[in-house]
């Protein structure tokens, strides 16, 4: 069966939305991409208070524009797949939703300005841009190397924990409330920014016996910053074992997108979707 020009055009319009493996598919992430940023600084720049009128007008009606090409690439997302669900209720999908509906709601509704401020949300869109081949390996790898390092990571949060409330509690009873030390939770506070290196300087210990104990706390911390570095490292250096290009092992994947089910990263030499085994090449699954 030949496919219809209604097919054809919905299936071309998919292929530049959801393939950055296409020049076409390319040059749409980076003028999206250019949308992006460019509607994150015009929110920026209106939050700012001192500008002449006429520059608040051009950047309400700029902000107008990006807005329309945003609504229309939304709508597009939707009806160039077969299940709009798919991607309705997914995480770029409501991210999409909430960064343009906002300036529509506060057109209709008075009192909504302060939603402006979800357009911000459009900056995730920027990691659309990751799709690109060369940079799906190295990206699964530092997330794979997080996810491995997580249970690790959080009993070593959980014994930084016990030592600024331990730390903390000694040091409300060395230097007492007349040094800042007003609370044990206060104490805590001081610790935790101690320890981290940050330092504020709000609150510092007076009494030799405190300074001794800050300054202790103050080396652990160096030792402390390095610990969740090491352990990133180390599951990430687990992962660069994995094959890489021209490998006898490696398997490159594409960022060909199923119109089914939205799913992506499918095999260059796929045929069918490994999610819901749909034909990647049917010419006749959007009729």
């Amino acid at each position: 069966m030949e496919p219809t020009k209604k097919s054809t055009w919905r299936r071309d319009l998919h292929t530049i939305i959801y393939e950055a493996d296409t020049p076409m598919g390319k040059l749409f992430d980076v003028v999206l991409l250019i949308l992006i940023l460019v509607s994150v600084i015009f929110v920026m720049l209106e939050s700012v208070r001192g500008w002449p009128e006429y520059v608040y007008d051009y950047l309400y009606y700029g902000e107008w524009v990006i807005t329309i090409f945003f609504t229309f690439e939304y709508v597009a997302r939707i009806v160039t797949i077969k299940r709009p669900s798919r991607y309705i209720f997914s995480f770029y999908g409501i991210i999409d939703l909430l960064s343009t509906i906002p300036l529509y709601i506060s057109f209709i509704l008075a009192g909504t300005n302060v939603l402006l401020a979800v357009r911000a949300l459009r900056l995730l869109r920027v990691f659309r841009i990751l799709k690109i081949t060369r940079y799906i390996g190295e990206s699964n790898k530092l997330r794979k190397a997080l996810m491995d390092s997580r249970p690790k990571i959080l009993v070593f949060l959980f014994a930084v924990l016990i030592i600024s409330i331990i730390a903390g509690t000694l040091m409300y009873l060395v230097e007492g409330e007349q040094s800042g030390f007003v609370s044990i939770p206060v104490s805590v506070y001081w610790c935790i920014v101690t320890l981290t290196t940050v330092g504020f300087g709000d609150i510092a210990p007076v009494t030799p016996l405190g300074q001794l104990i800050a300054a202790i706390i103050m080396i652990m911390g160096y030792g402390i910053i390095a610990v969740p570095t090491g352990i990133v490292s180390a599951e990430y250096t687990k992962n660069m074992g994995t094959p890489k290009i021209g490998d006898k092992d490696y398997v490159h994947v594409n960022s060909q997108t199923c119109r089914n089910c939205n799913t992506t990263k499918h095999r260059d030499d796929a045929d069918f979707c490994h999610r819901c085994g749909t034909e990647l090449h049917d010419e006749d699954i959007l009729n």
